[in-house]
């Protein structure tokens, strides 16, 4: 992909969008107050030791009309698909095709689900009789529905949004976890500051209540087990409880906006990203602190979202990092969320230009006294993801002045 070429004049980005559909419910109002009530939706039992934050009962239909739409789609499909919808709703073009039809599409997307009773089935089928290799080809074939199989491919997400909402610019789907969040709002940003764009969608979903994905991290013990503790609380007893979370924002030129009478929650004003090679102790902190240094926060205190994960050494280090910034108050949405990997950096910067909006941050919910109270109105919002194993990332989210 070539780099957007600069244009001769700054191009301010707004954001007039968000949609949020999480554990703690759908749309802005019923995510404000779940976080003013500093409330957490978590699930100790039902894949147990292991713990997730399961996506909140949501009538499907208000974003995703049709039944054979819902029915083709898979888990993560339809939390993308409906929390797209909520962000277009939100900025006012939902139904438009003359700006849908001319809307640019990012999206960061993990590699689809499996069907774990089919997968039981063909394992045990197999031991049983030991049979050949064709046995497995004939097995996926006929068990398989096309639908289910073609849901193995990550970019069916901006398929869906295309099919269910009419967004149909250009598309781009980013794969690499949290690190694919960071470069959707990246490269959304640069193309409209550079002029190539005058809006952008962009976002991700994630579903946490899966078997496989459980058993996926437990391979390398990344899996929070037996009780639920706030993300600064676990320390030796480190890990993340996956969540399940679709979380999408539509960004556009100001010039854009104003153009069509739209109303800004916030503006973004910088993305940057880097990987911390983890060789040594030490380094995901040296890293944040590199990215911080280029992304220039004009103020020495202020309010910061992070994703941190919970997983060790990054979460410490991660502390380390926050340490040296010690005006800036901090909240952690992998505390009340879940860690939601593709989704943490779209869900981040949906947080920070809510809170913008609404003229305060939301109150704590630690007992390490990591995070504190913060009374004044934000004017500036520092958004940071941090892999849990690979890729970090920082943005900058300020008011309109």
């Amino acid at each position: 992909m070539t780099e957007p070429t600069p244009n001769a004049e700054p191009v301010e980005v707004w954001i007039t969008g968000i949609g949020i559909a999480t554990s703690l419910g759908e749309g802005l109002d019923a995510h404000w107050d779940a976080l003013n009530e500093r409330r957490v939706n978590v699930d100790e039992q039902r894949f147990a030791p292991y713990i997730v934050h399961p996506w909140a009962p949501i009538k499907l239909d208000a974003q995703i009309p049709k039944k054979g739409d819902q029915r083709q789609m898979e888990a993560w499909q339809r939390i993308g698909t409906y929390a797209a919808g909520l962000a277009l709703d939100s900025a006012g073009v939902k139904g438009n095709p003359e700006i849908l039809g001319r809307m640019d599409m990012i999206i960061a997307a993990g590699g689809g689900e499996r069907d774990v009773p089919v997968d039981l089935a063909i394992l045990n089928a197999y031991l049983k009789t030991n049979a050949s290799p064709a046995f497995l080809n004939e097995r996926l074939m006929n068990d398989l529905r096309p639908t289910l199989f073609l849901a193995q491919l990550s970019n069916l997400l901006a398929g869906n949004i295309a099919i269910v909402h009419g967004v149909s610019g250009s598309s781009r789907t980013f794969m690499g976890e949290e690190a694919a969040g960071v470069d959707a709002a990246r490269i959304a940003m640069a193309r409209i500051a550079s002029g190539q764009s005058d809006i952008a969608l962009i976002g991700a979903a994630h579903n946490g209540e899966r078997t496989d994905l459980l058993i996926l991290y437990e391979f390398c013990d990344f899996n929070l087990k037996d009780r639920f503790a706030p993300v600064w609380a676990r320390q030796e007893k480190g890990g993340f409880a996956l969540g399940s979370a679709g979380a999408f924002l539509v960004i556009e030129s100001r010039k854009h906006a104003e153009a069509r009478g739209a109303r800004p929650y916030a503006r973004l004003t910088k993305v940057v990203s880097d990987r911390a090679q983890r060789k040594q102790p030490g380094e995901v902190t040296r890293t944040l602190e590199g990215l911080w240094s280029k992304l220039d926060p004009r103020a020495d205190r202020g309010a910061l979202i992070t994703g941190a994960t919970g997983v060790e050494p990054v979460t410490s280090e991660e502390r380390a990092f926050l340490r040296q910034h010690p005006g800036y108050a901090v909240r952690a949405t992998g505390t009340l969320f879940g860690h939601t990997l593709d989704t943490q950096f779209p869900l981040g910067l949906a947080l920070a230009a809510l809170s913008i909006s609404r003229g305060k941050l939301f109150p704590p919910n630690d007992p390490t006294g990591v995070e504190v109270e913060m009374a004044e109105p934000p004017g500036q919002i520092v958004v940071v993801g941090a892999g849990h194993w690979r890729g970090e990332g920082m943005a900058l989210v300020e008011a309109i002045r």
